[in-house]
């Protein structure tokens, strides 16, 4: 398998409007401007990753059914340019190696897809996805929407309004992958 680049983006408050503990698909409300985001990295041969903490799973807030309702939603709101989600339902007062800021969703995924990690870029809202991504080998871009107005100071390599302006920077600062004509 090719190793290819991906951009691993968090699902609430970067992809899709933050409702906690979502558990309902009817709540499901897609950025505005994300699924064409997607679609775009997707034609320029980009792999689109979903990782994101779900710790409502552990806490009884969202069933396994309900999450898996709800991811089902976002993909359709995506227009099914999302290639793979990973979810770690670990709590944060148990954290393990899969609990973003741990890097272990992008390892797996890396094995998994066949993902050049230090091509790659990850797209967050919250310090924990900036961290992540630096980790990982990844290029970060913060992302305002969601909780990105209050983790400015994350130190991300780039900052972006929302998911498509971060797709513009992913497209002028990457040399693997180019931006459809």
């Amino acid at each position: 398998m090719t190793n290819r680049p991906a951009v691993f983006f968090d699902r609430d408050g970067t992809l899709m409007e933050e409702v906690n503990y979502c558990n309902d698909p009817a709540k499901v409300r897609a950025i505005p401007g994300a699924a064409e985001a997607l679609a775009r990295l997707h034609l320029a041969g980009w792999r689109n990753v979903i990782v994101t903490n779900q710790s409502g799973l552990a806490s009884g807030k969202i069933l396994l059914s309900e999450y898996r309702a709800v991811e089902a939603e976002l993909n359709r709101q995506m227009g099914g340019h999302v290639e793979a989600v990973y979810f770690c339902a670990d709590s944060s007062a148990a954290p393990g190696p899969r609990r973003k800021p741990a890097i272990g969703m992008l390892e797996e995924a890396s094995r998994d897809l066949g993902i050049a990690l230090t091509e790659s870029w990850m797209v967050g809202d919250k310090d924990i996805d900036i961290q992540c991504g630096r980790a990982a080998g990844c290029r970060t871009i913060l992302v305002r929407t969601g909780y990105g107005h209050l983790h400015l100071d994350s130190r991300p390599d780039f900052v972006a309004d929302d998911v498509g302006r971060a797709v513009d920077i992913i497209f002028k600062n990457s040399l693997s992958c180019h931006a459809p004509q």
